[in-house]
């Protein structure tokens, strides 16, 4: 690609002719302020933030859509440039809460710390009109406040083309421009997925999970209740971020030491129940694909994606698998096997689970997910809010010596820690699929066909003498470019992994904030290295889940086990 040469502050940088000032600048080390900019997403030159002076430009240009030139001369902080930056922050502060120190994402939030780093200690514009919107919390998972949005149009942008689900847009004009729903609607009206990736962007408060920590402690001072947890597969590469540690961190060993010091009576992990859902999943896939079932299969470990699915395509709901996804099959696991081994009763059993995700809250309060006979997961909090209750109750994150699982539920395979990353669930299938068919060991663990960080990949795959072609899917506007083709007869594929979100789990709604790709990558490689220094790597291996088919379940696909680990899925009318 060609190359051009411009002066920042006197230091000459060489760049893609192609680059925005603002990229040269970061990749030159110098900083400049930006609030409606998010390196995931087009950039719009909404917020006036990082406005810059320029060579040949009478005013002032905003740096994230001020394409680079030959020669061009920029200065980011000049005297002009600070006021401007200044007003600018001044007149959203003059409009937004004053509620900081309460509020959710004091410490995330990126106008709190533009703020600060600029010096506004004041604001010259008080005593005019203030905008006043109602609070949208009536969903499981996501909470909208108008009041703090500062209409940086990222929610727009990720909805639309990250996600491709359009749930906002600009509405109202001058003054009066607000960032609405269809009709202001609340979200649950909506065809929302609750994949959350709206607050992963939201520089503000405007935008955040629904928090249930204030729950999950009243269960914990309750001494009639036995409260267990379990913790999904990407929350040990990412928990460590929210903590101060750097992306891709591994604590596993220190989140189960930190959950026990929170006071949870065990400490499970979802990989147990990940190797389940394979077991399952894995012998549905066989039966469908040697019993002319419905191909193709397609996965339904994620609930965003579900929520999509029966919204948009009601009529390919058929596809998707019955296996209840490893979260649900937890829940329902504990509330009866373990219950039974425990002798506890499953209504004095709190299950609770901590998960990436926003749209998995949604899911736990499903009414099909009650074949224990109780509500099977009682409360969900994000990796975000786990870090929130380490720190409020003083813990010291980092000085925590690592502790072990609990079992029965606590043992996973390094196929299960991969279900973290996109690609992973059908990696994990494949192990196991390909040895229960051939009767064989595989010569090779690793799928590498898979494996990447493309939204689209491909692959025929050899089960013994048959060709399996599948494909491995991950964003929601990915997965409906895949479904449109399912639906036009046009995709033939035996089996399809669909994530929701960006990257999979380790890019879900409920992740530490920041989040990028750069970010999203040390994640997944984590763990993918959690997956290579296994013991054990195939879920039909797990020790754990032998001795449950053995003692409870009976066999993959039993009676039993379809009571327990599978569902229905239901069309969604909302518009």
């Amino acid at each position: 690609m060609d190359k051009v040469t411009l002066t920042i502050n006197g230091i000459s940088v060489t760049t893609d002719k192609n680059s925005s000032v603002l990229t040269a600048a970061r990749q030159a080390g110098i900083y400049i302020p930006t609030l409606c900019y998010h390196p995931d997403l087009h950039a719009e030159g909404a917020c006036r933030l990082c406005l810059v002076e320029a060579s040949g430009a009478r005013t002032l240009v905003a740096s994230c859509v001020y394409p680079v030139s030959e020669g061009l001369v920029v200065k980011t902080n000049t005297t002009r440039v600070r006021s401007a930056r200044k007003l600018v922050v001044e007149l959203l502060l003059a409009n937004h809460p004053k509620d900081c120190l309460s509020c959710q994402k004091s410490m995330d939030c990126e106008l709190q710390k533009i703020a600060a780093d600029l010096g506004v200690r004041k604001i010259r514009f008080i005593g005019g009109e203030m905008k006043a919107h109602t609070i949208d919390d009536t969903n499981p998972s996501l909470v909208r406040d108008q009041e703090k949005c500062i209409l940086c149009g990222r929610c727009i942008s990720v909805c639309s083309d990250v996600q491709g689900m359009d749930v906002y847009s600009f509405a109202g004009r001058g003054f009066h421009t607000m960032v609405s729903t269809a009709f202001e609607q609340g979200l649950e009206k909506i065809s929302c997925s609750y994949c959350g990736q709206c607050a992963n962007v939201c520089p503000t408060g405007a935008i955040v999970e629904k928090d249930d920590t204030a729950k999950v402690w009243a269960a914990l001072s309750d001494s009639t209740k036995h409260v267990v947890v379990q913790t999904a597969p990407s929350v040990r590469v990412a928990l460590g971020e929210e903590l101060g540690l750097p992306p891709g961190s591994v604590v596993t060993g220190k989140m189960v030491a930190a959950l026990r010091q929170l006071g949870f009576a065990k400490v499970f992990d979802t990989d147990f129940s990940a190797d389940l859902t394979i077991m399952e999943e894995g012998h549905e896939f066989i039966k469908r694909l040697t019993n002319n079932g419905v191909l193709p299969m397609i996965t339904s470990c994620s609930p965003g994606w579900v929520n999509m699915l029966e919204q948009r395509y009601p009529d390919l709901l058929p596809h998707l698998s019955t296996a209840k996804s490893p979260q649900a099959m937890f829940g329902a696991v504990v509330k009866t096997y373990y219950a039974q081994k425990a002798g506890i009763a499953p209504k004095d059993i709190v299950s609770v689970s901590v998960m990436p995700c926003t749209a998995k809250k949604a899911e736990a309060v499903r009414p099909e997910l009650c074949d224990s006979g109780f509500q099977d997961v009682d409360i969900v909090i994000t990796t975000r809010e786990l870090g929130r209750m380490i720190r409020e109750a003083g813990i010291d994150f980092e000085k925590l010596e690592e502790e072990q699982y609990d079992s029965p539920l606590g043992e996973g395979t390094g196929a299960a820690v991969i279900f973290g990353t996109t690609g992973g669930v059908m990696e994990a299938a494949l192990r196991t699929v390909v040895e229960v068919v051939t009767k064989k060991q595989l010569p090779k663990i690793e799928f590498e066909e898979v494996r990447g960080l493309e939204s689209v990949r491909e692959a025929t795959i050899s089960v013994g003498d048959l060709k399996v072609k599948i494909a491995v899917v991950h964003t929601l506007k990915a997965a409906r470019a895949m479904m449109d083709k399912v639906r036009a007869g046009m995709a033939d594929y035996h089996f399809i992994e669909v994530m929701a979100c960006p990257g999979g789990c380790i890019g879900g709604g409920g992740q530490p904030v920041p989040v990028n790709w750069d970010i999203r990558k040390k994640r997944r490689e984590a763990l993918l290295e959690c997956d290579e220094s296994s013991i054990l790597r195939k879920s039909h291996e797990n020790p754990e889940i032998i001795t449950i088919y053995k003692e409870f379940l009976g066999e993959p696909l039993g009676e039993k086990a379809h009571e327990l680990l599978h569902t229905h899925y239901t069309p969604q009318n909302r518009k």
